[in-house]
């Protein structure tokens, strides 16, 4: 049977299951959120770490919360049962493990195509995050190397020599979560932290203060090799050094394959969008933090879920 959907939600983050719900209590019933991954939220899953600090003015900015969804600071864990909860509650269809790979419209429908098959949608809301692509570096990174060469902390032991490549607030708390265990490095193309929080500015200050962690503050790297099962690491100012781990915490960036693909219009690296999150293609809406210019504020996200429920209830 052809399916057929009022609303399709491409991603099951904060702003996805935000719009979903807030359309649920505009009335809308027909509503499917779409995930490529096992869980929803799964940015917070992978890249926040154990008891992460989890605050409703993200870096200080802050949000009035405009919908029904009331949403407070807390924990990764906290947070994350919060979404459950939501879910729960209203009933919502979500459907893991499905990777959306274009958004066709013809006439006045939408085709969202997925492997196998295509999901018929009236609206579409695309609210898949930066850190689902997240930033590689520039040079290669060696076959021999790949096992050693992490985006989160999956797979990171004890006792190891590690460096954490980045200068924001998940590569200092990745570093700081890592030294209690390991040898830690924390390379910064910078000299200072100034775009981390205060508290984590004030965390990392300490563990360099004690040793517990080695900054490299203005350091590059030039390139990366294998020698004797460990990772050789040229930097640019003519040094090398060998760790068994790198870890890369240095953002995300723009999905502009899958945008492109799916006719969505790009200024400034962010999809292009009216006051209510409408692309320059009727019905097919953005949300969260890919329309961001930093990403990252859950509130925010809600928002938007809320504003563009309330336009779409708006056209009838």
């Amino acid at each position: 049977m052809e399916e057929k959907y009022d609303l399709v939600i491409i991603g099951a983050g904060p702003s996805g299951i935000a719009t979903a719900i807030e359309a649920y209590v505009l009335g809308m019933r027909n509503i499917l959120i779409l995930e490529k991954d096992e869980n929803h939220n799964a940015t917070i899953r992978k890249f926040y770490k154990e008891n992460k600090r989890v605050d409703k003015d993200w870096k200080g900015q802050k949000v009035e919360l405009d919908g029904t969804i009331y949403f407070m600071d807390g924990t990764k864990e906290s947070t994350l049962d919060f979404f459950d909860q939501l879910l729960d509650h209203e009933s919502l269809e979500l459907r893991t493990h499905t990777e959306v790979q274009k958004i066709l419209k013809s006439e006045d429908e939408f085709e969202v195509c997925i492997a196998g098959g295509s999901i018929k949608a009236k609206y579409v809301v695309v609210t898949i995050g930066r850190m689902g692509k997240p930033n590689k570096p520039d040079y290669k990174i060696p076959p021999s190397i790949k096992n050693q060469i992490h985006f989160t902390l999956d797979g990171c032991g004890s006792g190891e020599k590690i460096m954490v490549i980045g200068g924001g607030d998940s590569a200092i708390e990745y570093a700081v979560d890592l030294c209690g265990k390991n040898e830690v490095s924390i390379c910064y193309r910078r000299e200072n932290f100034r775009r981390a929080n205060p508290t984590n500015q004030s965390d990392i200050a300490r563990k360099i203060l004690n040793g517990a962690v080695r900054p490299l503050l203005n350091t590059q790297i030039a390139e990366l090799e294998s020698e004797s099962g460990q990772v050789k690491v040229h930097f640019k100012d003519g040094h090398f050094e060998l760790f068994d781990r790198l870890v890369y915490a240095i953002g995300g960036t723009t999905p502009s394959g899958f945008l492109q693909s799916s006719g969505i219009g790009e200024e400034d690296g962010k999809p292009v969008h009216d006051e209510f999150y409408q692309t320059n293609i009727s019905g097919l809406f953005v949300a969260g933090d890919i329309t961001q210019e930093s990403g990252g504020s859950i509130a925010l996200g809600l928002n938007h879920g809320y504003a563009i429920a309330n336009y779409i209830k708006s056209l009838g």
